[in-house]
């Protein structure tokens, strides 16, 4: 009989105990202890079982579950002898940033105050007990405080391991789950340096000079640069999503996915839930699957989108909503499946990530959206420099990422819509009226960088092209900066089905000492076209040329002329 499947429950005593479908990961628990790593972090994308596994590390190893072995009966790591003896057996220390999600440094730091507060009040018995000195009970009082001074919160970690010690005998483990939950928000919302020196600090002190440190683990999405918060931490192993170490452990593998389909009858979707559910690298493992939204599938018999549109988009949304003509060009071969290669560095530099574009290459492969394909290494100036081929994880990832494009022009949806049919019409007057709505309604929204400096039409059309592939992909194959004739055109939508017609669209802003208006610049547009002989590469594909419609756009500011 299939097992009831509970979509949300993130602990691992609770799982067991109601016999819910678990895939068993206790192999993770053997493989990370005898690795001897003093402090882990494993980076993962959302929703692939970090909060679980923490929850399954804690509830073996804490005192807290001694004698509460039969949770784990049944499961890999109880055939082990070794490991029998050891559950229950150390004081840990769990905590979550994962809710940490304020809007400024005062509110971030008040709540992760809180959370240690609670923390010292699940271990408030150590505050009565002969294990602590006077000195000892008065730190203790201070982080129970209303107001808990910053030497006391960045300490706080280190100074409750040294009081289990005291109580114990046994060194603390300590575990971080979700760890830079709050570095995002602090970028997002500009109080990035405050932040990274509390938290710094924090780590410094709880994993680095630490001497009643057992083992230290921590979880998150991203590797953040070790020049922000983890300059001190040279005992700091680091697993990415490139690299083999505990590959498995996070996420399902294929043959785990595909026995899960015929234990709930479900062996017929086979394929469908790999073309959408499929396609995550974890080092040299490919055919991982997102947890997620295989269990959605498997609940409600369904494929949605589930893990693509919870949470935690924002970031990615902002950063190619608000990045150059080259990031648009770059997302735009993206949702049409091609490859994209570019370098990764996956220690991700939050506050550079406005100024350095392929950084956000590594954001996306880092947060599941991206997968590779192949890694090359090349000599680069006399250096080293490691190539990934990278296109887009999965079909669910795709769908999420059309609808996201689409939700850019959801202020003027219809104006939009409106201006596409006047476009695939010609209605050249219907053209103008409609882009000129779109542009006054969104020019800015594709224009609020920080790195912008006045109004760049450059950000809007590329914006304004990924609107065309997301809503005419079916219909069109839609390119833009490709070379056709004797140059370069700006944006060609060339009809899947021959009969109907192709498209051809040159955008110019306006420049007052070259030409007197904007009729002028749209001239200069429709010139540019015929002279550098752009429906070549239409016409060799056998598009007569009364079938090939040519627009020019002319930007000055907010305005725009086109013509044909």
């Amino acid at each position: 009989m299939a097992r009831n499947v509970a979509i949300g429950i993130q602990s691992f005593e609770d799982l067991i105990k109601n016999n819910y479908f678990y895939i068993d990961k206790t192999d993770f628990i053997k493989e990370w202890w005898d690795s001897g790593d003093s402090v882990t972090l494993i980076t993962r994308p959302r929703r692939f079982g970090k909060t679980l596994n923490m929850s399954m590390i804690e509830q073996f190893f804490s005192v807290n579950y001694a004698d509460r072995g039969e949770l784990f009966e049944g499961l890999s790591i109880w055939q082990d002898e070794k490991y029998r003896q050891i559950q229950g057996t150390y004081p840990v220390i769990s905590l979550s940033f994962a809710g940490i999600k304020e809007i400024n440094f005062t509110a971030a730091r008040e709540k992760i105050c809180q959370l240690l507060t609670n923390l010292y009040l699940e271990y408030s018995f150590l505050r009565e007990s002969d294990a602590l000195a006077d000195a000892d009970k008065k730190f203790f009082d201070r982080i129970l405080a209303t107001e808990i001074r910053d030497s006391d919160a960045t300490f706080a970690i280190h100074q409750l391991s040294k009081f289990l010690y005291q109580y114990y005998g046994k060194r603390a483990i300590i575990l971080l789950d979700e760890y830079d939950t709050p570095m995002q928000e602090a970028y997002i919302n500009e109080f990035w340096d405050e932040l990274v020196a509390f938290t710094r600090s924090m780590f410094n002190s709880a994993f680095k000079t630490n001497p009643y440190l057992e083992r230290g683990l921590m979880t998150g999405i991203t590797r953040v640069s070790k020049e922000s918060i983890f300059s001190d931490l040279n005992n700091l192993e680091v697993v990415t999503t490139t690299s083999d170490k505990y590959a498995t452990a996070f996420g399902f593998t294929e043959d785990e996915v595909f026995a899960a389909l015929d234990e709930c009858g479900l062996s017929k979707e086979k394929d469908g839930v790999k073309a959408w559910y499929d396609g995550f690298v974890f080092g040299k493992y490919r055919d991982i699957y997102n947890p997620w939204s295989v269990l959605n599938f498997i609940d409600k018999k369904e494929y949605g989108t589930y893990w693509a549109n919870t949470s935690g988009n924002r970031l990615v949304g902002k950063l190619i909503r608000e990045g150059g003509a080259g990031t648009k060009e770059i997302f735009e071969q993206l949702l049409k499946g091609e490859v994209i290669q570019c370098p990764i560095d996956e220690q991700i530099v939050y506050n550079q990530l406005d100024y350095n574009e392929d950084a956000i290459w590594s954001l996306l492969l880092a947060s599941g959206y991206l997968k590779v394909l192949r890694r090359d290494r090349l000599e680069l100036l006399g250096e080293e420099e490691a190539m990934y081929d990278l296109v887009l994880t999965n079909h669910e990832v795709k769908r999420m990422f059309y609808t996201m494009v689409r939700g850019w022009f959801s202020t003027v949806k219809k104006v939009y819509n409106d201006f596409v049919t006047a476009m695939l019409r010609e209605n050249i007057k219907e053209m103008n009226i409609y882009m000129n709505r779109v542009t006054l309604e969104t020019f800015s929204y594709f224009d609020t960088g920080k790195r912008a400096s006045g109004i760049e039409p450059e950000r809007f059309y590329h914006g304004f092209v990924l609107g065309l592939v997301a809503d005419l992909s079916k219909d069109y194959v839609i390119t833009s900066n490709r070379e056709s004739g004797y140059g370069r055109y700006d944006v060609m939508l060339e009809p899947k089905d021959k009969a109907n017609k192709a498209f051809i669209l040159e955008f110019k802003i306006h420049e007052p000492e070259e030409e007197d208006s904007l009729r002028a610049t749209v001239d200069a547009a429709l010139k540019q076209i015929e002279e550098k002989q752009y429906e070549a590469s239409l016409i060799a594909r056998g598009f007569d040329e009364d079938r090939i419609c040519k627009y020019g756009f002319a930007f000055e500011g907010k305005k725009v002329l086109i013509g044909m």
